[in-house]
C-alpha cells in the first residue's frame, strides 16, 4: 500500500500559521488540512478525535471547499450525532451550517431509501420493522411450536446474510449446508412478505442502498454530487455492508476522512469488522494515515498499562499513546474472596473516595464484562445508601404505551404494516382475539390484501363473528379518521389526537392504579408529541407522518436523558467512548474476561480490546479486581486472575499485599475518615 503517515514530529505549515487551527495540536492540524483525497485518521482513546471531526467540517466550509449541504458525517449512535451537530452549531455561524447531514448510517440509508423507494419496488410512507416486529414475522413463517432460540438463530442468519449484502438468491448459491439453505429459503419468504406489507427492516436500510447503487451507475453518481464530502467515526465498527455503502457514496475520488481506532473495535458479535480499516488502504492506494496519539484524558500510569496490554495485539498501524499529564497513582489491583466481597470493597471505595475528595457520584463508574454481575454491586451500594444508576434499563421508545401510540401511528401512515394493525387493534382491546385475527388473517391472504385493507372489506367482513365484524369495522373508521386528519393537522398535533381519539388514553386510565401513575404514563405519550414537534425527529418541511415515525424507529436504546448524579454500572461494551475521574472494573478473572468462550476459540484479541478500552476510561484513578472463588450450581470454584494482568507493567501496580506499609497507611488512612463521617453524623464539632 502506498499511503502516508502522519508522524508525531512533522508540523505542517498551514498550523503553525492559520488561525482556525488555535488550539489543536500537530496530527489533529494534519487530520484537519488534508482534504484533497481519502484520509485515515487512527485516533486513540481520548485523542479528541470528535474535535477533528468538528473542525474539519468547519474549514471544509469555512474555506469555500465544500458547502455545508454537500457534507455528511457519520456516526453510530443517535447521541453522538446529536452532540456533534450541537458542537458543529456552536462553531460554525446559523446560515453556515445549514444543509448539513450529521446522522446514524442507518438514518442516511433510510434517506436514501426515502428518495429512491421507486427504484426499489417500495411505496413512499414504507414502514420499517424494529426486532419485535421481525421476530413475530420469523415466528409465524417457521413451523408451528418452533421454540425461541431457534426462531433467533434463524433470524440471526438472515441477518447475517443481508449484512453480507446478499440477496435471498445470492443466499442459497452461497449456503454451504442444509441450514444455510433452509435459512436462505426462509429469508426469501421473509422479504416477500416484508414486501407485501411495504416494509423494511433495520439490515435492509443499509442492504438496499447498497444493492442499488451498485447497480444503478446514474442513482450512484447523482448521491455522490448530492453527498461531495464524507466523515465517518468508528470506523471500525463498520460491517461489511456499510463499508460498501461508504465505498460508494465517496466513488474513485475518495474524499473521505475515516476516524477509528482498531483497538478500540470491541462489536465483532454483531458484525463490526476492523480489518475495514486495513481494506481502505487497498481500495484507496493514496490513503493518507494520520495517527492521533496524544491522550489528553488518562494519566500516563494508565496510558503505559494500556499500551502495554494492547501491544500483544497485532497491528497493522502500531500506536504508543501519551500524555502531558502527570503519572498519577498507581492502578490497584484486588485480590477478593467471590463477587460479594469485592462488591463490598468497591462500593466502600467510592464512599471514600467521594469523602475524601469531594467528589460528586457521577465521577464514579463501575464495569462489567456481564451485566449478571451488577446484582452484587446493587446490594453493596444500596446497603451504604450510595445512589447509583444502571445502564440497560427500558428505553423511552420501549415504553408499553409509547410502542402503542407508534403502531397506530405507523397504520396511518401505511395501511400494508399488518405489524402495526396487529398491535393497533388490541390497543385498547376491542374483542377482537387471536382466533378472529387468525381467520381474518387468512382471508386477506386469499384475498392478497394487508389486514387493514381486509378489514375494510364488507364481503370479508361477513365470513367474520358478527360482533368482530364491527368491532373491525368501528376500529378501521377511527383509523380512516385519523388518516384524513394526517393530511390537514401538524405531525404533532396528529399525535396529540392519535392518543385520544384511539382509546389509548383510557386504557391507561383503566390500566393506573391512581392517578400519579396514569399521570406520569400520559406524560410518555405527551413526550411523544413534543418529540415530533422538535429536531428529535429530523423534520422537514415536507415530511409526512410516515416519514417521521420512520426517523423516530432509527433512535436506539443510547438515547436516554442524563443519569444525574449517581454511580454509573455498567457494562465494558456500553462505556466505549464515556470517562470518568475513577474506574473501577469488576470480575477481571479467567473465564469472564477474558471470557470462556473467547478462551476455547482462541480469539483473546477483541477480549483484550475490551479490557483496553475499560482502562482508557479512567481520568484519575483505576481499580482492577478479581475474585477467587464462585458459587455456580451449588459447587464452589475456584478461580483463576486474568492472564491479561500478567501483560501489564508491574512498576504501574499497586498490588494488595505487595507493599505492607503502604496498605497499612490506607487502612488508617479509612479508619480516620470513617471516624470523621461519624462525628459529622453525631454533630460532634471535634
Amino acid at each position: 500500500m502506498a499511503h502516508r503517515t502522519g508522524s508525531r514530529a512533522s508540523v505542517s505549515q498551514d498550523f503553525r500559521h492559520n488561525d482556525r487551527m488555535h488550539g489543536l495540536n500537530p496530527q489533529q492540524s494534519a487530520a484537519v488540512l488534508h482534504c484533497d483525497g481519502p484520509l485515515l485518521v487512527l485516533a486513540g482513546a481520548g485523542s479528541g478525535k470528535t474535535r477533528v471531526i468538528v473542525e474539519k467540517i468547519a474549514h471544509l466550509v469555512g474555506s469555500g471547499r465544500m458547502p455545508a449541504k454537500r457534507i455528511a458525517a457519520i456516526t453510530f449512535t443517535n447521541k453522538s450525532a446529536r452532540e456533534m451537530k450541537e458542537r458543529v452549531a456552536r462553531r460554525l455561524k446559523a446560515d453556515a451550517a445549514e444543509g448539513l447531514t450529521v446522522c446514524t448510517f442507518h438514518a442516511l440509508g433510510l434517506r436514501i431509501l426515502q428518495v429512491e423507494h421507486a427504484r426499489l419496488g417500495l411505496r413512499r410512507g414504507f414502514s420499517i420493522f424494529d426486532a419485535e416486529d421481525s421476530a413475530a414475522q420469523f415466528k409465524d413463517l417457521l413451523p408451528p411450536g418452533s421454540k425461541p432460540d431457534a426462531i433467533e438463530a434463524a433470524k440471526q442468519l438472515v441477518s447475517r446474510a443481508k449484512n453480507a449484502c446478499l440477496s435471498p438468491e445470492e443466499a442459497a448459491a452461497a449456503a454451504g449446508s442444509t441450514r444455510e439453505r433452509e435459512a436462505a429459503a426462509l429469508y426469501k419468504r421473509y422479504q416477500q412478505r416484508l414486501a407485501a406489507f411495504n416494509a423494511v427492516d433495520f439490515d435492509d436500510l443499509i442492504r438496499l442502498p447498497v444493492q442499488l447503487f451498485e447497480s444503478d451507475a446514474e442513482c450512484v453518481v447523482a448521491w455522490r454530487e448530492r453527498i461531495g464530502y464524507l466523515l465517518v467515526d468508528e470506523c471500525q465498527d463498520t460491517n461489511d455492508a456499510q463499508y460498501r455503502l461508504l465505498k460508494a457514496l465517496a466513488g474513485p475520488r475518495g474524499l473521505f476522512t475515516c476516524v477509528g481506532d482498531d483497538d478500540q473495535s470491541i462489536y465483532a458479535w454483531r458484525g463490526a469488522n476492523p480489518e475495514n480499516l486495513l481494506q481502505l488502504g487497498h481500495d484507496y492506494p493514496d490513503l493518507r494515515v494520520v495517527k492521533l496519539e496524544q491522550n489528553y484524558r488518562c494519566t500516563n500510569r494508565v496510558l503505559r498499562a494500556a499500551n502495554a496490554l494492547i501491544a500483544n495485539n497485532p497491528h497493522e498501524h502500531p500506536k504508543t499513546l501519551w500524555s502531558g499529564n502527570p503519572d498519577g497513582e498507581r492502578i490497584r489491583v484486588w485480590e477478593c474472596r467471590d463477587a460479594a466481597h469485592e462488591a463490598e470493597k468497591v462500593a466502600a471505595e467510592i464512599q471514600f473516595q467521594a469523602q475524601k475528595n469531594g467528589a460528586p457520584w457521577s465521577d464514579f463508574c463501575v464495569l462489567f464484562r456481564g451485566n449478571h454481575q451488577s446484582r452484587a454491586l446493587e446490594k453493596a451500594l444500596q446497603l451504604l445508601r450510595v445512589p447509583y444508576h444502571l445502564t440497560g434499563g427500558t428505553a423511552f421508545l420501549d415504553r408499553g404505551e409509547v410502542k402503542d401510540a407508534m403502531a397506530w401511528l405507523r397504520l396511518v401512515a401505511n395501511p400494508d404494516d399488518d405489524a402495526a394493525f396487529l398491535r393497533a387493534v388490541a390497543s385498547p382491546s376491542r374483542g377482537v382475539g387471536g382466533t378472529t385475527l387468525a381467520k381474518l388473517a387468512d382471508l386477506a391472504r386469499h384475498a392478497h390484501l394487508p389486514l387493514a385493507r381486509a378489514a375494510e372489506s364488507v364481503s370479508l367482513l361477513k365470513q367474520l363473528p358478527a360482533r368482530s365484524g364491527n368491532a373491525l369495522q368501528e376500529f378501521m373508521a377511527i383509523v380512516r379518521g385519523l388518516r384524513a386528519d394526517a393530511a390537514r393537522l401538524a405531525p404533532a398535533e396528529l399525535v396529540r389526537r392519535l392518543n385520544e381519539r384511539s382509546g389509548l388514553l383510557g386504557m391507561l386510565r383503566a390500566q393506573c392504579k391512581d392517578e400519579a401513575q396514569f399521570q406520569a404514563r400520559r406524560r410518555n405519550l405527551d413526550e411523544l408529541a413534543d418529540w415530533f414537534d422538535g429536531s428529535h425527529a429530523h423534520r422537514s418541511s415536507n415530511a409526512g407522518p410516515g416519514d417521521l415515525a420512520a426517523a423516530l424507529a432509527l433512535l436506539s436504546h443510547a438515547d436516554k436523558g442524563d443519569a444525574g448524579n449517581q454511580v454509573r454500572l455498567m457494562s465494558l461494551h456500553a462505556a466505549k467512548g464515556l470517562e470518568f475521574d475513577y474506574v473501577f472494573i469488576v470480575g477481571v478473572e479467567d473465564g469472564n474476561l477474558p471470557h470462556e468462550a473467547s478462551i476455547e476459540e482462541g480469539r483473546l484479541d477483541e477480549e483484550r480490546r475490551l479490557l483496553y478500552v475499560g482502562i482508557t476510561r479512567a481520568k484519575r484513578a483505576l481499580w482492577l479486581s478479581h475474585a477467587r472463588e464462585a458459587q455456580r450450581w451449588g459447587e464452589k470454584l475456584r478461580l483463576s486472575p486474568s492472564r491479561f494482568l500478567d501483560e501489564l507493567p508491574a512498576a504501574e501496580l499497586q498490588r494488595d499485599g505487595a507493599d505492607p506499609v503502604a496498605d497499612a497507611e490506607r487502612k488508617q488512612e479509612r479508619a480516620s475518615a470513617g471516624f470523621a463521617a461519624i462525628r459529622e453524623l453525631l454533630g460532634d464539632p471535634l
